[in-house]
């Protein structure tokens, strides 16, 4: 319903959780922007594969090697332990494929949260939702995401924590050696 939204000509619904009359864009969007979707779940891989553009996933272990595991032992280190509990609580209660998995992860030491070489699964610990990081020196990173790459991934969402800081080492250091290397 939402593509039918940007094609710019009035439509209605009456469905089941809502009713839309003569809803739509007054000019259609052109280029209509890009769907993504995210989620882990066999409901949500079928809706994914129906109507998005992008899918969007888990940090999936890819084939690398990695290391700086002091950041992520310092991350780990200033998270409040009762925070970290209640989190854990609160998350096991949700019906989320992904979700379930950074649960299950869960064993108190940042080496215990690597699902993969170079994949750390410790932000989950305290922020919801299917969250993993890429852990190791900027070439093992850039090494890793071209991984990714090489296994058909051609978009990647990436955050840091601190947010700011991350996004100037991503672009600074990482970036640069994904650069196509001239032949």
């Amino acid at each position: 319903m939402l593509r039918r939204s940007w094609a710019g000509t009035p439509f209605d619904h009456h469905g089941e959780h809502y009713h839309v009359e003569r809803g739509g864009l007054a000019r259609p969007l052109d280029p209509a922007p890009t769907l993504y979707f995210g989620g882990a779940s066999p409901a949500a891989e079928q809706v994914a594969a129906r109507h998005a553009d992008v899918v969007l996933m888990w940090g999936e272990p890819p084939h690398a090697v990695a290391e700086a595991w002091a950041v992520a032992d310092r991350l780990l280190a200033g998270m409040d332990p009762a925070r970290v509990e209640a989190a854990q609580r609160r998350f096991a209660r949700y019906d989320s494929v992904g979700q379930r998995r950074m649960v299950d992860l869960h064993a108190g030491s940042s080496r215990d949260l690597e699902i993969h070489p170079g994949l750390w699964a410790g932000v989950g610990l305290v922020r919801e939702g299917a969250g993993t990081a890429l852990v190791g020196s900027y070439a093992e990173v850039a090494a890793l995401l071209r991984q990714y790459a090489e296994g058909g991934v051609s978009e990647f969402v990436l955050s840091g924590w601190p947010h700011l800081e991350e996004a100037y080492r991503v672009g600074e250091y990482v970036l640069p050696r994904l650069a196509p290397v001239p032949g």
